[in-house]
């Protein structure tokens, strides 16, 4: 796929938002916060021309490996997905329904785009530490690129941790880490709940090179993600952004971390992503 420009970029991740505050509003259920700060980086990961797919072939054997590490943000995913060919738009609206592809959670079992199965949080990089480690056994890491997404409450996990130590130890050069600063998880902010700044240097004490970016600025997202076929060294990117980005009731509110989306709010929603 040809990469697209910022003005596209742009148009194409507030689709993603619309369409994933859709598919929630017809769910009953799902997670907008989160699938709000990370539609950007999905945006620009799938259309920017940093992953390697054929929508066509989600199993081909040259793409590279993504893994939604923070499942919960699947709504954000699947729209991404669904904009990129994998499936109809229409799919979309059958999200956490009976027998959909579309689970609240990426399910390996009932979608063969998926990767590996997320949602229990910390688990993520570890499967993707060994699909880095298997592609560099059969001599395609310098072909292949495995890249995991993480939520910064994820950051709380010690199998996350163990997982770092060990691709640091190994120079996983193939693996790439971006991590969604949104500031917030669960049970509310996240330094207040477990303080883990300074992140970088953490990383970098680990023996991973480490980048910092703008989340919801294209640029800076795709001027750091270029680097991922560069260095010795895992890589992991710290993308700053905001919970619940484009709606402003939803910004940096953690009501809306998990939440049933009345009428009225799915409205004002679609209203401020529209205009």
């Amino acid at each position: 796929m040809i990469p697209k420009t910022i003005e596209e970029l742009q148009g194409i991740a507030q689709t993603v938002r619309k369409n994933a505050i859709e598919a929630i509003y017809r769910a009953g259920s799902g997670h907008p916060g989160s699938s709000l700060s990370c539609a950007d980086i999905l945006t620009a990961l799938y259309f920017g021309g940093v992953l390697n797919y054929d929508h066509r072939d989600p199993k081909w054997e040259r793409r590279d490996r993504f893994i939604l590490s923070n499942g919960h943000a699947a709504p954000a995913w699947y729209a991404v997905l669904a904009e990129a060919g994998f499936f109809d738009v229409r799919e979309l609206f059958t999200l956490r329904d009976l027998g959909s592809e579309l689970q609240g959670h990426p399910d390996k079992a009932m979608a063969d785009f998926v990767e590996t199965s997320t949602g229990s949080l910390g688990q993520g990089l570890s499967v993707g530490v060994g699909m880095a480690l298997g592609l560099r056994q059969k001599g395609l890491a310098t072909k292949i690129k495995t890249v995991v997404l993480s939520s910064d409450g994820e950051q709380n996990e010690g199998s996350h941790w163990e997982a770092v130590m060990l691709a640091g130890q190994e120079k996983l050069a193939n693996l790439s880490l971006i991590i969604d600063l949104n500031g917030m998880q669960i049970g509310g902010n996240t330094e207040e709940i477990l303080q883990l700044s300074p992140l970088e240097d953490k990383y970098k004490a680990l023996n991973w090179e480490v980048f910092s970016a703008d989340g919801h600025d294209f640029s800076s997202l795709l001027s750091n993600f270029s680097r991922f076929v560069e260095g010795k060294r895992p890589k992991v990117v710290l993308c700053k952004t905001i919970r619940g980005k484009g709606v402003s009731f939803m910004e940096n509110n953690k009501e809306y971390h998990a939440k049933t989306l009345t009428e009225s709010e799915y409205q004002k929603a679609m209203e401020e992503l529209t205009s």
